[in-house]
């Protein structure tokens, strides 16, 4: 322990020798900087608030810190975070340790520095295995720091989190105790700029209802809890309401709690501003309206606002996106004469085609200079502020968005997150002001949100490799080499994804393929006019084939050798003596078997729709089988981590309800998101569904084991009978078990079964031993 803490203590050290590259921040920004600051609440309660997150996290080191506000003329001007030795000859009292910062967000990152920095300590969500605080020493032998202490400014003044929709994929059914945890989290992540949406329902209801507008036309306004975040953007109206006023009440009174705790710890929350999403019942009262299906219109200042999320104007005029945008702040800065707008950017990379340099200029110039700030929501992979000159000038945040619809996979590009807001940051005429998460859904991937937290307290760039040792280190509470060696290989396979797709999940399990599953006869012969045979043929020439038939292009995102991937598994499980007793290790090896079984699974699948092709009733048997047979072991693996149940999801909807009518509505609103989002008729799914795919258990076997199950009936009686795939009848029939399902009230288990290393093991000689 001493050697490997030792490393990671001089690496703590030298890093922060360098100075720091800044953007110049507009005038309008640095007002409203000093304005906050001057605005913040008092130090002693952001203290008290900052001991409250120490307590909660360690309450037997309560008194073992000396937690303290300072000015930022102590922090060189900046916001930081200063560890030092306590100086016993002053105080007698019990702290070793004192942890200074600008506000209690800066206190609470420094505290988590020297646990992970100086104690080995790892936190991450419940969800994802916890925290590892074992390696903690006893209150009176915690670890000193260098003489003179160790001063961490920011790199830049925010540290943004959230997404739009992260609202219903991950928070929709959290009560208090849940939210407590995730600001904690936020604070010792040192997030100091988070989005604030819950509630808002409760508000547009009295503004509306000031306009005559009747329950009946906000019931076909506001969508069900689930699909709330779709609802605020205009997307979709109505789709699993209406909201019972239960509901809007609780939702208030958790808002309230909310902000009150994020300003206690000097965090700057972000609320949302009136985009011009109306109920269509405001042009029956106001018919000479210029109204159409998507309209403009209109504290800590800062106020979210996407008028044009995944929603194409209705034209391209400059002139009228530039009025557009312009009202949209008037509107805000008529509330509040201190308003800077902040916009998501992700209607530059989903809408590329239409957002070209004179219409986003029209945008971001529509509003006064420093009023403005973009999320450069795609940053890691498609970022926007090297290909639009800074964002014409605009203030942004360099972002990571990593997740789309909450899905389970194991996904990640560290290199560019290690270097990407460094390079952005130190560019010719920057005018980046922040890092942020902007995900879709939480609570997966650990190590990735781990190395983003960072970057927003790093003046350098990261040298992965090394980081990752001492990631293992912490998140285990010892070192294990095959672990070591393991995390390497994850770095160049599964986190090093560098082809630029967006990595929503769409393994054959989770994402099952609504298509015919017919190849054109051409490609199905040689040039001598003969059928392929099945067993000769090699994995590349399958792969040639399935990217012959258009219709099948559409492939699972693959993009590491799963070969070595099955290697690094392999030293996973050659460690489980020594972790036997490890959340952390255990949501590990959980989801990395999961992971090689997800990628296994798509190739059977594969295998089954070539051998249907080829006429070969029984390897298409034998393959079909196969895939069924991973999902029920996958289903048995996941059931063995409580971090992986549906009955979880379920359940916490459920606790929410008063009555039983809403029981049933919450719970047909959690089934029905993660599986078909939304329906279109009876015999055609939407194109939204499986996009909130989960791998949980309990889903796998209800929902996605049966509905391969009867494609694969389908498919083999065709076969059998001559006859052509019944593709509109295995729609139907599927689409109404799913229906069923969605309304069912079936219970299912919130607790582990099983021992998770002796599943994995049996699963990885069943499927992987050579």
């Amino acid at each position: 322990m001493v050697s490997a803490m030792a490393t990671v203590r001089f690496l703590v050290c030298i890093m922060f020798l360098t100075s720091f590259v800044r953007s110049e921040m507009p005038h309008a920004l640095e007002r409203l900087m000093r304005k906050l600051d001057e605005e913040r609440v008092s130090a002693s309660v952001q203290e008290a608030a900052a001991r409250g997150v120490l307590s909660r996290l360690l309450p037997s080191h309560a008194s073992a810190f000396d937690l303290k506000i300072v000015s930022k003329t102590k922090c060189g001007g900046y916001a930081c975070f200063i560890i030092s030795n306590h100086d016993s000859s002053i105080n007698k009292g019990t702290a070793r340790v004192v942890i200074e910062g600008s506000t209690a967000v800066e206190i609470s990152a420094g505290l988590h520095w020297y646990l992970k920095y100086w104690c080995g300590a790892h936190i991450s969500w419940e969800k994802t295995g916890g925290v590892q605080l074992a390696s903690v020493p006893q209150p009176g032998s915690l670890p000193p720091v260098q003489t003179g202490g160790i001063r961490v400014q920011r790199a830049s003044p925010w540290n943004y989190y959230q997404n739009v929709v992260t609202s219903s994929y991950s928070y929709v059914w959290w009560d208090w105790e849940r939210w407590e945890k995730e600001i904690d989290w936020m604070a010792l992540q040192g997030v100091n700029l988070p989005l604030a949406f819950t509630g808002q329902e409760t508000i547009w209801q009295k503004v509306f209802q000031r306009f005559n507008l009747s329950k009946s036309d906000l019931d076909g306004f506001f969508g069900g809890p689930s699909f709330l975040a779709w609802a605020r953007m205009g997307n979709l109206h109505g789709w699993g309401g209406p909201l019972p006023h239960s509901w809007l009440q609780q939702q208030l009174l958790l808002q309230k709690k909310i902000l009150f705790r994020m300003r206690e710890l000097g965090m700057t929350p972000v609320l949302p501003a009136f985009s011009g999403n109306v109920p269509a019942g405001l042009k029956t009262i106001f018919p000479s309206a210029k109204i159409t299906q998507l309209e403009y219109g209109g504290t800590s200042h800062i106020y979210n606002c996407d008028t044009f999320n995944e929603n194409t104007p209705p034209t391209d005029d400059p002139e009228y996106i530039s009025t557009l945008g312009a009202a949209v702040f008037d509107a805000m800065h008529a509330g509040d004469k201190d308003a800077v707008w902040l916009m998501q950017g992700w209607l530059f990379s989903s809408d590329a085609a239409f957002w070209k340099p004179p219409q986003i200029k029209a945008l971001l110039h529509s509003v006064p200079s420093g009023r403005m700030i973009v999320l450069d929501l795609f940053a890691e992979v498609k970022p926007i502020w090297h290909r639009s000159d800074q964002f014409y000038g605009t203030p942004y945040v360099w972002c990571m968005l990593h997740n789309f619809g909450g899905n389970i996979e194991m996904y990640g590009v560290l290199d560019a997150i290690a270097s990407g807001p460094v390079d952005a940051r130190t560019s010719q005429n920057s005018t980046m002001v922040g890092v942020g998460m902007c995900m879709e859904g939480i609570e997966h991937n650990p190590v990735v949100y781990e190395l983003m937290s960072e970057m927003a307290f790093r003046s350098e760039k990261v040298y992965v490799e090394e980081w990752l040792k001492s990631y293992s280190y912490r998140r285990y509470g010892k070192v294990v080499p095959k672990l070591e060696q393991a995390w390497n290989i994850l770095h160049q396979t599964i986190y090093n994804c560098t082809d630029g797709v967006e990595d929503h999940n769409k393994d054959f399990i989770v994402d099952f393929p609504d298509l015919n599953p017919s190849f054109s006869s051409e490609s199905l012969t040689t040039k001598g006019n003969k059928m392929i045979n099945f067993e000769k043929l090699l994995g590349a020439e399958r792969h040639l084939l399935m990217e012959s038939n258009p219709a099948w292009l559409q492939q699972p995102h693959l993009w590491y050798s799963t070969s070595k991937v099955i290697q690094a598994l392999r030293l996973f499980l050659d460690s489980g003596e020594v972790l036997t007793h490890s959340i952390t290790y255990r949501y590990d090896l959980v989801d990395l078997t999961r992971q090689a079984l997800a990628k296994l699974a798509n190739q059977v699948f594969r295998n089954a729709v070539i051998a249907y092709n080829l006429n070969n009733v029984q390897e298409t048997a034998t393959q079909s089988q196969k895939f069924l047979g991973i999902i029920t072991d996958l289903d048995i693996l996941l059931a063995s981590d409580d971090n992986f149940l549906l009955g979880t999801w379920l359940e916490s909807a459920k606790r929410l309800a008063v009555n039983p009518r809403q029981i049933k509505q919450y719970e047909w609103n959690a089934r029905t998101q993660v599986t078909m989002w939304f329906d279109n008729t009876k015999s055609n799914q939407s194109k939204l569904h499986d996009y909130a795919n989960k791998y949980w258990g309990g889903l796998l076997r209800n929902y996605y084991l049966p509905r391969a199950s009867i494609y694969f009936d389908y498919l083999l009686e065709s076969m059998k009978e001559n006859k052509s795939f019944p593709l509109d009848m295995w729609r139907k029939n599927w689409i109404k078990l799913s229906n069923k399902w969605q309304e069912d009230t079936d219970l299912y288990s919130v607790k582990a079964e099983g021992n998770a290393l002796n599943i994995s093991q049996a699963l990885f000689q069943k499927y992987f031993k050579t």
